[in-house]
């Protein structure tokens, strides 16, 4: 047989792992844990009143009722009616996600859940003494079946975690969980989905108990498990959770991921009745799994270095296991104590459902990282093994280099019942070979949310942490995995940075918000003046598609001005005389360009504006953008403008810090208002010598006034002689009506589709003053969108502030000529704050010009609470047992003299409130849906209420009106009353 396999498309990469065991919370401490040798079955307190037999011992997880139900849409009532190990299977499916860097509502495939889980004692021990049988009548089947049921494990999984692929509880017994990844391998090889979650859950209730050993049982007899050893005597049961999450290798790779180990194949079988018992295992059938595996991996089992077996520790099942994998090794040629052997089960005890998947999980650590755990407590062979096995028991951690072929190893889990499996790893393939340089941003923007602010801060902090200890890799991969592999929350921060300690120094000082959801986006051109040398010099070398359109614009004005616009774009201004670029004739076409590829550039990123608003020329951008002009036409009229008003007669414009009437007292020949950019800034335009006596006037009053860097006195008189032959040159040119909504400057509100299309508005809208502080008013009234200043400088960003108020969100695409700093990260910073106020960005696009790869990443810090019900002191169904679950007691409804009837449904209404979601403190205006509920809640509040009130409310008008105080009136309405309640026996709690 081959000892390597082929080149096919049937190998499975292992992209996410997550789990918790006894003694560790995720698979990095179960890792180091494994490497320590240590063991994480706990020895418990002893009163002596024990059974005979008793053994002290558990192999407990930590919380296994603590649950983030807000997080996965769950009311409290619900999560403590839920079987834990559902729970714990879900939260460890969505962070097998976060851990292979998708998130399943942008990911463009199918993804597919198999899991299974052990019995549930949760529902035997803690739930159901709470109920009377005419209490299980309303809570069932939706609050305990879906729940509490096996079947409903993977569709709950899939339905809360919005998975569209195949959705399959597995059912095996002790190998449930390497079954599902079996069959989550062989569905992924069908194209029946693109990416599986695999795994499983077990949960031993009371955690706190341990076990009594019978002698020949399976359950050890001093609280330890010693696979293989001589003095095995059983196992210990104990609690935990795994999930991987697997992808096609050709897939992983083409996308980027980061790959922990390699599938090659995988067999499932069952003994039949080759055995002495039902519970009982078989040579034949685990030896022919395990070569069925290595036919499906197209590899030699003596290509393989370690084992990491079922593995229990029980007298009779470890020797059968070493001789079926003897017997397969043997024929393959393996030597005598080659393969070495190990079983996580002296770790942790038996997981049940979820061993296999755990023992695949130490597997795939180790051929990634090339390290083999020590199994703990074995000392000397079991004389029932043979003393010539392939197989030696590795009982120190051991060093496992990379020879001439990769690193495998096999897993194997067996059931009782006897469904055997087999699953073969082998080591990642190497992502990039040595030496090769990467195309990447030299800055990038590492984006951080959650739904709550608590674990906002959470995530930041265990982010910050691995930045600094540069523990996470390259930084372009960590930005691209929380840009394209996590979920968007509502609780944002994002920064940009060079290094790993540079991003995390800025996250250290950052401050989250909440964004809106989804916030809308108004576009900002200003106008000649805020342009200089060398403007977005740096953009030209980081952005592609800035680049393509400079060069575009480029090359049509060419031939317009004699000049190549990329030259005056790449150098700033001389030290030494004047920045050419305070010619008209060449201001006005480059500040076009420049601002029309930076609206480009960011449409190219998905942010597309609701409206826009030009400041003078900034008006031809954002005419041209919304359709109105082509391109080219729009640059060649830009550039005649700009030639035009050069050979007018020159002149001045002052800034001055005066409502638009005074300013306009100013007005008199040679001296017109310019422009009303917010309530006390205004503009005044004309002669050089009006203009000086405006400014001596002003100062003598004590009113601070700046005069503009321009050549000409734009929108005033002086330009009245270009106004005729500019508008016949635009009637020359097609012209459309808006396709995106823009401020007319000449008017200040939205421009209609005749201004737009009129060739003598053009030409007015360069003379008429600009109401600038209008337009962006008008901008505020459609619905306070976030402003992006696309183009140099953050003047119409301060306007902004001025004009509605502090509340203002302005962002600046471009630094001003007095600003420092690179291009690219003024740029990505105004990315970042977009997207932190809640602008939906195309991070793919975003990626689209580098070469970047997922890693794993700290996941979601769920905030976790409490949902267990607490089992009764006893085994009789009380009334108290039934009061006694976790669940806070709903607040009586009011009673008495002083309580009106519609009090008194308001009151009951919140205690039904209560009852079904599981909620205290619930107002008059609160929503019942936005509190938890659902359809089928509703339903059940509708029957409740029919009981409590004597009148059935229709469906449709507990949607319409589903706040507590309306849905009062209602029942009030249809002439329901307390006094009215059915008397239903079976009702009655």
């Amino acid at each position: 047989m081959d000892t390597t396999p082929d080149d096919g498309l049937d190998r499975i990469a292992v992209v996410g792992l997550a789990c918790r065991v006894p003694g560790a919370d995720g698979t990095e401490r179960l890792w180091q844990n494994l490497l320590a040798g240590q063991e994480s079955i706990v020895r418990l307190p002893v009163t002596g009143d024990e059974p005979e037999g008793y053994v002290a011992a558990t192999a407990p997880i930590e919380g296994p009722g603590d649950f983030d139900a807000e997080f996965f849409g769950m009311t409290p009532r619900e999560a403590e009616l839920t079987d834990p190990q559902h729970r714990l299977f879900l939260e460890h499916c969505w962070t097998a996600l976060e851990h292979a860097g998708c998130d399943p509502a942008r990911y463009d495939g199918r993804v597919g859940v198999w899991g299974g889980c052990g019995v549930n004692t949760y529902l035997a021990l803690n739930v159901l003494p709470q109920y009377r049988r005419s209490d299980l009548l309303r809570e069932y089947p939706a609050a305990l079946l879906h729940g509490n049921d096996k079947d409903y494990l993977a569709t709950r999984t899939a339905y809360r975690l919005g998975l569209t692929g195949p959705a399959l509880s597995v059912q095996t017994a002790c190998s449930t969980s390497l079954v599902a990844v079996a069959q989550a391998c062989q569905s992924l090889l069908d194209y029946q989905c693109d990416m599986a979650l695999a795994g499983g859950a077990a949960l031993k209730l009371p955690q706190e108990w341990g076990h009594v050993h019978e002698e020949g049982g399976i359950q050890s007899a001093d609280g330890h498990c010693r696979p293989f050893d001589a003095d095995a005597g059983g196992t210990v049961f104990g609690s935990g959770v795994g999930v991987v999450a697997l992808k096609r290798l050709e897939d992983a790779l083409a996308d980027g991921d980061t790959v922990h180990a390699v599938i090659l194949g995988a067999a499932v079988n069952n003994d039949g009745a080759r055995r002495v018992g039902y519970a009982a295992p078989s040579v034949d059938g685990q030896a022919e799994v395990i070569a069925e595996a290595y036919r499906a991996a197209g590899v030699s089992a003596a290509t393989v270095g370690f084992v990491e077996a079922h593995g229990t520790g029980t007298p009779v099942g470890d020797p059968i296991e070493l001789a079926a994998l003897d017997e397969v090794f043997r024929a393959a040629g393996a030597a005598e104590g080659s393969v070495l052997v190990g079983s996580v089960k002296s770790n942790l005890g038996h997981l049940n459902a979820a061993s296999g998947v755990v023992g695949l999980i130490k597997a795939v650590l180790a051929v990634r990282h090339g390290q083999v755990p020590p199994t703990v407590h074995y000392r000397t062979r079991n004389p029932r093994t043979a003393a010539d096995s392939p197989f030696t028991v590795n009982d120190t951690p051991r060093p496992w280099p990379r020879l001439d072929a990769p690193r495998r190893a096999g897993v194997s889990s067996f059931g009782v019942g006897g469904t055997n499996v087999h699953v073969v790893l082998e080591e990642p393939p190497a992502r990039t070979p040595s030496g090769t340089t990467r195309r990447v941003r030299a800055h990038q923007i590492v984006p951080l949310s959650a739904r709550t602010p608590e674990a906002l801060e959470q995530a930041r902090d265990r982010l910050v942490a691995g930045l600094r200890e540069d523990a996470l890799g390259a930084l372009p991969d960590v930005a691209h995995t929380l840009q394209r592999g996590r979920r968007h929350f509502a609780h944002r921060m994002a920064v940009v940075g060079a290094t790993g300690p540079d991003a995390a120094a800025a996250l250290g000082g950052a401050a989250g918000r909440r964004a809106a959801a989804p916030a809308r986006v108004a576009f900002l051109f200003p106008g000649q003046g805020s342009q200089y040398s060398g403007m977005t010099a740096g953009l030209r070398q980081t952005e592609p598609v800035f680049a393509a359109e400079i060069d575009r614009c480029a090359r049509i004005l060419e031939t317009e001005t004699g000049r190549d616009l990329r030259e005056l774009l790449a150098q700033p201004a001389p030290d030494a005389g004047p920045d050419p670029l305070t010619s008209t004739g060449l201001a006005q076409p480059a500040l076009f360009a420049v601002e029309y590829a930076l609206a480009r550039t960011v449409r190219g990123l998905g942010v597309e504006p609701v409206g826009m608003l030009g400041h003078s020329l900034g008006e031809w951008v954002a005419a041209t953008l919304a359709g109105v002009f082509s391109l080219p036409d729009a640059l060649r009229l830009v550039a005649t403008r700009g030639r035009l008003m050069a050979e007018m007669a020159p002149g001045d414009m002052l800034a001055v810090q005066l409502t638009e009437d005074e300013a306009r007292a100013l007005e008199r020949p040679g001296l017109v208002l310019a422009a009303v950019n917010a309530p006390r800034q205004c503009v005044l335009s004309g002669t050089s010598a009006a203009v000086a006596a405006a400014a001596d006037e002003l100062a003598r009053r004590g009113v601070q006034t700046r005069l503009l860097e321009t050549s000409h006195a734009f929108h005033s008189p002086s330009l009245d002689p270009m106004l005729e032959p500019f508008a016949a040159l635009v009637a020359e040119v097609p012209r459309h009506a808006p396709r995106t909504p823009f401020v007319s400057g000449v008017s200040g509100t939205w421009i209609t589709d005749a201004q737009a299309t009129d060739p003598a508005y053009w030409a007015e809208q360069a003379r008429r003053p600009v109401r600038c502080a209008d337009g962006l008013r008008t901008l505020a009234d459609a619905g306070a969108p976030v402003l992006l200043e696309t183009g140099p400088g953050r003047a119409l960003g301060r306007f902004a502030a001025q004009v509605a108020g502090p509340g203002t969100v302005a962002v600046a695409a471009v630094r001003g000529p007095r600003q420092a700093g690179p291009d690219d990260r003024v740029l990505l910073s105004a990315v970042a704050r977009l997207w932190e106020h809640g602008v939906e960005v195309d991070w793919a696009a975003f990626s689209a010009p580098e070469e970047r790869h997922t890693v794993p990443l700290p996941t979601y810090a769920f905030q976790r609470r409490t949902h267990w019900a607490r089992a009764p002191e006893d085994d009789r169904p009380t009334k108290a047992a039934d009061e006694a679950g976790t669940s806070p007691a709903p607040p009586a409804p009011a009673h008495g003299a002083g309580a009106s009837p519609e009090d008194e449904v308001l009151a009951r209404t919140r205690q039904l409130w209560s009852e079904l979601l599981g909620v205290v403190d619930i107002a008059p205006g609160d929503d019942f849906f936005a509190l938890g509920g659902d359809s089928l809640l509703a339903t059940r509040l509708a029957s409740r209420m029919h009981r409590a009130f004597g009148v059935r409310l229709p469906l449709d008008e507990l949607f319409d009106e589903p706040s507590l105080e309306r849905m009062a009136k209602l029942v009030t309405a249809h002439g329901g009353a307390l006094d009215h309640a059915s008397t239903d026996p079976t009702e009655k709690r």
